[in-house]
């Protein structure tokens, strides 16, 4: 990039690693397929240069930097635009909700440190977020949305699938950025299938990091005494009811289990009220 030699160099304790070729920022724009009337939180906006190419397609952009050596260049860019505002905060700390107007897309080049916080935390305090655009570590993109059974499955899977569909998924080379960073990246795509009340997303939340929390162990065990916000701490009697009533063994592993086994058994554990859960989002 022409101002690349203006850059200030990487800190290592943001887990800084700057774009800076061309053809792949054409490419995840492409593929972030944002809209006239978006608005757009973009964390880890750094000199802003996608802020700039953001600006072009969206009605609005949030767009976050905790680096300080970065706050006169947005802030200055911020003053010459009615339709970008610039935070210099720390992503995870700043109250998300408060943002106005409300973000219905969320593009960004993931610091891999804050990657998984930043997701979680924007699907659960965000509901108007309809799409993620998102550079991870190509782990953590596996991750996102694998299967039961695998080696990549985790909790967050479980939790990002109970609310999102993955769109698509590109590698994206070690080269393109600057410093180069020692693992490989993916550009994710993924939309809002579905919006769960609090209540119902905090049981889903509990239920299925504490079962994940020692993931080999079975669920009869590592459930034996939890409680919800709400609810009696669980037996194992109680959760082998659930599970017979499930057609579940009672070995059951929270690895085995889709994420819509979650829900239901979420609800026969009477943390959640029968039926589907949640609202399902409009198609756009």
């Amino acid at each position: 990039m022409s101002a690349a030699h203006a850059r200030p160099p990487a800190r290592r304790r943001y887990g800084q690693h700057h774009l800076v070729d061309a053809g792949t920022l054409d490419a995840i724009l492409d593929m972030a397929q944002v809209k006239a009337d978006d608005v757009v939180l973009e964390v880890g906006a750094a000199s802003g240069l996608l802020t700039k190419r953001l600006l072009e397609q969206a009605r609005f952009v949030h767009a976050m930097e905790i680096d300080m050596r970065f706050a006169a260049t947005l802030t200055a860019l911020a003053e010459r635009r009615d339709d970008l505002r610039a935070y210099m905060v720390d992503a995870l700390r700043y109250r998300l909700a408060d943002l106005d107007p409300p973000p219905t897309a969320v593009v960004a080049n993931l610091a891999y440190n804050i990657a998984i916080p930043v997701i979680m935390r924007t699907i659960a305090v965000l509901p108007e977020v309809r799409r993620w655009a998102v550079m991870v570590q190509r782990e953590l993109g596996e991750r996102l949305f694998a299967e039961p059974r695998t080696k990549a499955y985790s909790a967050v899977s479980v939790l990002v699938q109970l609310s999102c569909a993955r769109d698509a998924q590109r590698p994206v080379p070690r080269t393109v950025f600057a410093p180069p960073p020692r693992v490989d990246s993916a550009f994710v795509t993924f939309d809002r299938t579905k919006v769960w009340p609090a209540e119902e997303a905090f049981a889903l939340d509990t239920l299925v990091r504490t079962a994940f929390a020692q993931r080999r162990k079975q669920l009869m065990n590592s459930l034996d005494g939890v409680a919800a916000r709400g609810a009696g701490a669980l037996t194992r009697a109680d959760v082998r009811r659930a599970l017979e009533t499930l057609g579940l063994p009672e070995t059951a592993r929270p690895e085995e289990l889709p994420p819509p086994t979650f829900v239901a058994l979420a609800q026969e554990l009477g943390w959640m009220r029968p039926g589907p859960g949640g609202t399902p989002e409009a198609a756009p």
